[in-house]
This record gives structure tokens, C-alpha cells and sequence, in this order.
């Protein structure tokens, strides 16, 4: 499995969604996305690549591409 599998069947295990509801997906777009929901799913994300995010990260994490970028970053160095 890809990095980048992983990290869609992340927010699909976290949110219940379909892989064709991810592109474009923003914080709050859907119910199961408020600050519990992205609480799991950071979570699931640190389990899954096995990292810790910083604080800022965190709450930069407002969307499915977004996460990318922050997860490309050299700290984490995770391609997608």
C-alpha cells in the first residue's frame, strides 16, 4: 500500500466517507469533520506513519490537500 493509500484510507476510516467524496475536502465540510473528528483523525494519521505532529501543524490541518503539504514537509518527510 502507498503512502498516499494510506493516508486516504485514513480519512475515510476516521469520516465514514468514499474515496470520490476526499478531493477537495475542508475542515467542517462534513459533520463527522469538527474539532473531535479531527482530533481522531490526526491521531490515526500519527499512528499510521508514525509521527508526531507539532501544535501548528495541527491546526493548520484545515483540508485534504492541505494535509499533504503539511505531511511533505521535512519534518515528516512522508510523499503522497
Amino acid at each position: 500500500m502507498t503512502n498516499l493509500e494510506k493516508y486516504d484510507q485514513v480519512f475515510i476510516n476516521a469520516f465514514g466517507i468514499t474515496a470520490e467524496q476526499l478531493s477537495g475536502l475542508q475542515y467542517q465540510d462534513i459533520p463527522a469533520w469538527d474539532s473531535v473528528g479531527h482530533m481522531q483523525l490526526i491521531a490515526e494519521l500519527e499512528d499510521t506513519f508514525g509521527i508526531m505532529m507539532d501544535t501548528d501543524d495541527i491546526i493548520d490541518f484545515s483540508s485534504y490537500e492541505k494535509g499533504k503539504e503539511i505531511l511533505a514537509k521535512p519534518e515528516y518527510q512522508i510523499e503522497l
